[in-house]
């Protein structure tokens, strides 16, 4: 390992910003320069690389997609204040959360950084920081339209929309709708509001539902993606307490599939049938009926009966699994599953650093 001590113009070390030299360093340790405005020998990004490049010289792992991204993440949370967890997030996990077409307007993702279509990782609630289960990945364009906007008024824009019979802002009230859903999943509501909401976008890769009514509708949604969801749909109904909820479940499955058989057979039109489903007058009332009725208990009660083990209906109320792209594991080791995130954080990684350069505990 290569030593040397570094002469920095640096504040005093207690008054150092670990963060931002965490940030230079990791860039140092993955062969990358941080922006230029940074590269001031006073700014604590600038330590952290000058101190990393002391240590890890040219043996730089190699860089991904993911691995700038997590940086860029990081630099920009920095910035702007935003706590940023990266024990749990990290270029593995970041990974998990990519898909090919915004959730809210449905069009491919790519081009240049700024343009419209760019992917972006938007946090789900803008209360939080950078945390796992509330990061999605949609366009530029439709991260714009969110910004300042919460679940009541992007529901609000949705039946401006639907009543105008025209786009509000831009967007339709579909795509209103699905940005009104995405937001609700990381936004504690009062039940009878998230249950009387659509699931008008399924749930991204990895992002947790913070609701239980929710979580309820996107697992008995998703059973309708793989065939057999005849006799998934009756073993959910047999987890009921009464006749009548089972009764109202099966009005809800015959509003809902009628829309699905109008779809395609490929994945992709499965899901999307299932969302555009959810905006259809007959299905939000009979799950609204169904799900008002059975009340905020026994929707807690049916998700832990059917989670029980050596229940048979374990599997009828577990989410489909997702395809993932492949990434190469990170340097510092994630999480490989979005399903297998750690409840407890581990240690952090001890890094070494010349003694000029480490800031004080």
């Amino acid at each position: 390992m290569n030593q040397a001590t570094l002469e920095l113009d640096r504040p005093d070390a207690d008054t150092i910003d670990r963060t931002g030299f965490d940030i230079g360093w990791d860039h140092a340790h993955h062969g990358l320069v941080p922006p230029a405005e940074l590269m001031h020998a006073e700014t604590p990004v600038c330590q952290g690389w000058m101190a990393g490049r002391a240590v890890f010289s040219r043996r730089a792992p190699g860089t991904t997609r993911d691995i700038r991204l997590w940086l860029q993440l990081r630099l920009l949370a920095w910035r702007r204040g935003i706590a940023f967890d990266v024990r749990q997030l990290t270029p593995s996990s970041l990974a998990q959360i990519h898909v090919g077409s915004c959730p809210v307007l449905r069009l491919p993702l790519g081009g240049l950084p700024g343009d419209a279509s760019a992917a972006v990782v938007e946090r789900l609630d803008p209360q939080l920081g950078y945390v796992a289960g509330q990061l999605a990945v949609m366009s530029q364009q439709a991260a714009q339209a969110a910004d300042g906007v919460d679940v009541r008024a992007a529901v609000r824009r949705a039946r401006l929309a639907e009543s105008a019979g025209e786009p509000v802002s831009g967007f339709a009230a579909a795509a209103w709708w699905r940005l009104a859903a995405l937001r609700s999943f990381a936004t504690a509501l009062p039940f009878h509001l998230a249950a009387r909401l659509p699931l008008a976008v399924l749930p991204p890769p990895c992002v947790h539902l913070v609701n239980a009514v929710q979580r309820l509708q996107a697992r008995v949604t998703l059973q309708f993606t793989a065939p057999g969801w005849s006799a998934r749909a009756r073993e959910i109904a047999g987890l009921l307490p009464e006749q009548a909820l089972r009764h109202d479940f099966n009005l809800f499955v015959g509003a809902l599939v009628p829309r699905l058989l109008e779809a395609g057979p490929g994945a992709d039109d499965q899901r999307r049938a299932l969302e555009d489903a959810w905006l259809h007058e007959r299905v939000q009332r009979r799950w609204q009926h169904f799900v008002l009725s059975l009340g905020e208990t026994g929707v807690e009660t049916l998700l832990l009966r059917a989670g029980a083990p050596g229940t048979a209906a374990v599997q009828a109320m577990r989410p489909v699994p997702v395809r993932l792209p492949e990434s190469r594991p990170p340097a510092s080791g994630g999480p490989r599953s979005c399903a297998k995130m750690p409840r407890r954080l581990p240690p952090a990684r001890p890094r070494p650093q010349p003694a000029a350069a480490r800031p004080a505990r």
